[in-house]
């Protein structure tokens, strides 16, 4: 059997940007596996979308929801309804610009 892969859009309020927010997202979203992208957004923001396993798709929301990089502060997470994709739509995690 295999796992289920979830895909989802999601954007982090609070003190997000000048803060490794990216970065960070980056390194976690790569050691659990997951695939898709982040980006600063002109409103103060980090949107982006995820893809992966449910598990770590899970992990991934949670750290989103209340770690983030060390020097940021995360007032809010928002996140899409998750899908069930079939297949991956991204071959990494990347950062945006």
């Amino acid at each position: 059997m295999s796992t289920k892969l979830l895909a989802c859009d999601f954007e982090v309020f609070g003190i997000v940007q000048g803060v490794f927010f990216r970065k960070y997202t980056q390194k976690q979203a790569v050691g659990l596996g997951m695939r898709g992208w982040c980006m600063n957004t002109r409103d103060g923001s980090v949107k982006g979308q995820l893809e992966g396993e449910e598990k770590s798709f899970n992990e991934m929301k949670y750290w989103l929801q209340t770690k983030g990089s060390p020097s940021s502060r995360i007032d809010k997470a928002v996140f899409s309804v998750p899908i069930e994709i079939s297949t991956y739509s991204f071959k990494d995690f990347s950062i945006r610009r």
